[in-house]
């Protein structure tokens, strides 16, 4: 009976030096990558029982990269994430809903031999999940944006005397996300006049006596949020528009960023 053939990629070179080692004692062919770029390439010039592939590979998220592309071409493939924060339960259940299992690192060798043994002994080709555009994750994804966005705001250390409450941090946050999922649902992708939501939230923000700079920040968390999502959700994306979508994005988000600036550096005059 031929060896499993196993794909192993991770970016530290001492991981890569002893966990394969020790999966070959356990009677498995590794083939070893340390890049997004190189594991693209093996798993196109190679056929593979297994891919173990660290969740970030370089960048955060970029194991699902490598997941995605050996779903399309080998979909009998056994596919296992790695991941160093066994802490977080949730994100934990999301990685575990777009591949067949996770490992946290330091990996339990009997235990990572066990998964795979039991994963190909019963395994099915990958069904394709349904393809979603850009728009529709970040919708079902915007309770969770905007309860990160929360979290991370609150750690702003100029934001913590403030004592702002969770209404108060979240403001017109929804709002904005719901105006930049509007231009991306919108056929041309048009752009509205003006991007109000911004325009108020900045207002609310110097009334709130924050600073320029913090409310710069915000948008940076939003927008790295927004995306994180994105990449979350890699395995559902549909790819034939993600790109453009990305684009637009980049784009209303700078745009709202504009807006926002030139309303809260704007003194309006009252009338006498």
């Amino acid at each position: 009976m031929p060896k499993a053939r196993i794909l192993f990629v991770d970016d530290e070179e001492s991981i890569r030096l002893t966990l394969p080692a020790i999966l070959k004692m356990h009677g498995f062919d590794v083939r070893t990558e340390g890049s997004v770029s190189e594991a693209l390439a093996a798993i196109k010039e190679d056929c593979f029982d297994v891919l173990i592939a660290d969740l970030n590979i370089g960048m955060p998220g970029d194991g699902f990269t490598v997941v995605s592309a050996m779903r399309r071409t080998q979909p009998e493939a056994v596919t296992i994430i790695l991941t160093g924060y066994p802490a977080f339960e949730t994100a934990l259940e999301a990685i575990r809903s777009q591949v067949d299992d996770y490992a946290v690192k330091p990996a339990n060798i009997q235990d990572l031999v066990h998964v795979i043994e039991e994963k190909l002994l019963h395994r099915e080709p990958h069904r394709p999940l349904p393809r979603k555009r850009v728009a529709t994750i970040l919708r079902e994804s915007s309770g969770q944006i905007v309860q990160e966005f929360v979290k991370q705001v609150r750690e702003f250390p100029e934001i913590i005397p403030l004592r702002l409450n969770d209404e108060e941090v979240t403001d017109n946050v929804p709002g904005m996300i719901g105006e930049l999922i509007g231009v991306l649902e919108t056929a041309e992708g048009a752009f509205p006049d003006r991007m109000g939501r911004s325009a108020e939230h900045a207002r609310t923000r110097r009334a709130q006596r924050f600073k320029l700079p913090t409310l710069v920040s915000e948008y940076a968390v939003l927008r790295h949020l927004m995306l994180r999502a994105i990449q979350d959700n890699l395995l559902a994306l549909d790819v034939s528009n993600v790109i453009s979508d990305i684009v637009q994005i980049e784009d209303v988000s700078g745009r709202q960023l504009r807006e926002a600036v030139e309303a809260f550096t704007t003194t309006r005059k009252v009338a006498a």
